[in-house]
């Protein structure tokens, strides 16, 4: 009995009612499972649902092992390393997180295609040729990698860049008497002591990656993503489009599994006694040249090169500020994502707090599926969210009276950071709880033995040491809530255009060199966003 008293408190009760809230209209995708199943959907089993498994499956794979590779060498650069522009680099490789790979795909095409901008530079310096035989191609498969990869490699970096620096010098001198090479102590010490922050970094990637519609819509390759789209948009089949949603969450649950299952017990705090700072090693010559030439080509290729694309068609059609009502979208942007954030990270705190004191599986396992949110496609979620409200307020009005709660939660801001929530939400618990992970219970036991109760252990120790990880995590919902557009489009009030929508309002009437100068303004909050924090974010104190 005391063990279930201990058990049942006010912060298992908390965790258990937000995970519970978010988890409810995920449920809204997994019972339409069980339904009957339409002509359509088994047309698509027979014919093309391989073909959609597969190819979501070869880019998964390619992006992440690219962001991998990515990720964690540029951490390991900037943390382990002096070199000309480390201190540049530590912030600038975020500013990926500013670019959504839909508008890097547009402009990886706009570049490269025949009669494009790069044909363009090069009639302009050296005068007309036959330029396009030498102009590669990047499009298709190809084409969805590398914009996805270069959008999302960020995810990978930041998480892993935190780990490496809390890594303690303790370690790095055991591993060298033990006889260890500087390459042995990075894939026998290092690598393995940040894998809670790369795995958690790649699950972001890979969620990104499968729920991602723009991108491989445009350069035309069949997905699980794009499967749900046309089910619903074109063949007005949403049963269908749920079920495939299902099979998409399948595929992420099993990979959650997977990872969790091969961690076993294992442990990856590090000891509070002894800790010493890993001292940087200064790079010279050939080295230096090759680790900055690294970093500068990521910095590139992710900020520089989509964002002069975007900047070239905004100054060439300048007719498009005049259309656009920048302080509107301004507004709309900027509250939405001030209120998303501060709830998202808000809640996230408490429930991993809650899932740390109570120490119960089913919260656990809870709270696993209720981050599942972030694989559905943003649109079959809304259309979730609109399902399940619709009938909760139909229940609530038949058996008990009540007043109608649609306008509350559908077509009302509220719904919309409500959305956000259960979207982002594996987001902003993630990133906590790998943070968490590396902090000892025995710094709870120690607070509750020197009279500290568990709110005073939450608000003097547990959010002092969490807090640069808190806002970094704010900063990455911030930015990706800039960049949501079908959650956005489905549930705001009406009139109401953020930078998203007014760029895909644009876009959608193939008005692409329009849609550059909202697309425009989202990389630069994005951008702002990072340069004003990243001093704090990426903190050495």
């Amino acid at each position: 009995m005391n063990m279930i008293n201990s058990r049942i408190n006010f912060w298992f009760i908390i965790s258990l009612t937000i995970s519970i809230l978010v988890a409810l209209p995920i449920l809204t995708v997994f019972a339409s499972f069980f339904s009957t199943t339409s002509e359509y959907y088994e047309l698509l089993k027979n014919t093309f649902l391989i073909k959609y498994i597969s190819n979501s499956a070869i880019i998964l794979t390619g992006v992440l092992a690219l962001t991998f590779l990515f990720g964690v060498l540029s951490a390991y650069f900037v943390s382990f390393y002096n070199f000309p522009g480390v201190n540049f680099f530590k912030w600038a490789l975020i500013l990926s997180f500013a670019v959504p790979a839909y508008i890097y795909a547009y402009s990886l095409t706009a570049f490269f295609e025949n009669f494009g901008t790069l044909f363009g530079l090069l009639t302009w310096l050296f005068g007309e040729g036959e330029y396009n035989k030498f102009i590669p191609k990047f499009d298709g498969m190809f084409g969805a990698i590398l914009s996805m990869s270069f959008s999302l490699f960020g995810y990978v970096y930041v998480l892993t860049r935190a780990s490496f620096y809390h890594q303690s010098n303790n370690l790095i001198e055991v591993s060298k008497n033990l006889g260890f090479s500087a390459k042995e102590s990075f894939f026998k010490i290092i690598l393995p002591s940040a894998r809670p922050a790369i795995v958690a970094g790649l699950s972001l990637v890979a969620m990104e990656c499968l729920s991602d519609f723009g991108t491989v819509s445009f350069f035309s390759v069949s997905t699980l993503t794009t499967g749900i789209y046309n089910s619903w948009l074109s063949f007005d089949d949403l049963n269908t489009a749920n079920q495939l949603s299902f099979v998409l969450l399948l595929i992420i649950l099993t990979l959650f599994f997977i990872e969790n299952y091969s961690r076993g017990g294992a442990k990856y705090h590090q000891s509070s006694q002894g800790f010493k700072k890993i001292p940087k090693i200064d790079l010279n010559g050939k080295k230096a040249l090759i680790v900055t030439i690294f970093c500068s080509f990521l910095f590139f290729i992710s900020f520089i090169f989509p964002t002069s694309q975007m900047a070239y068609w905004t100054f060439k059609f300048p007719k498009y500020f005049q259309d656009t009502n920048l302080w509107s979208l301004n507004f709309n942007t900027l509250i939405l994502v001030f209120l998303a954030s501060l709830v998202l990270v808000s809640f996230s705190f408490l429930i991993n707090f809650g899932n740390r004191i109570s120490k119960s599986k089913f919260l656990d396992n809870l709270s696993l599926f209720s981050i599942s949110g972030y694989a559905i496609p943003g649109v079959i979620l809304a259309v979730a969210f609109i399902t399940f409200f619709s009938w909760l307020s139909d229940f609530l009005t038949d058996f008990f009276g009540f007043i109608s709660i649609k306008k509350i939660f559908i077509g009302s801001v509220i719904g919309l950071i409500l959305a956000y929530f259960i979207r982002f939400y594996s987001l902003a618990f993630n990133g906590i709880k790998s943070s968490y992970l590396k902090m000892n219970q025995s710094i709870d036991e120690s607070s509750y033995l020197l009279g500290y109760s568990k709110f005073r252990t939450f608000r003097k120790i547990h959010f002092p040491y969490l807090k640069n990880s808190i806002f970094l995590i704010s900063i990455l919902i911030a930015i990706e809530i800039i960049k949501e557009l079908p959650i956005t489009l489905i549930l705001r009030p009406f009139n109401f255009e953020t930078f998203a929508t007014k760029a895909y309002a644009y876009a959608s009437q193939d008005l692409l060199e329009a849609a550059a100068l909202p697309s425009l303004f989202l990389i630069f909050w994005a951008g702002l966003l990072i340069f004003f924090t990243s001093k704090h974010i990426l903190s050495e104190k």
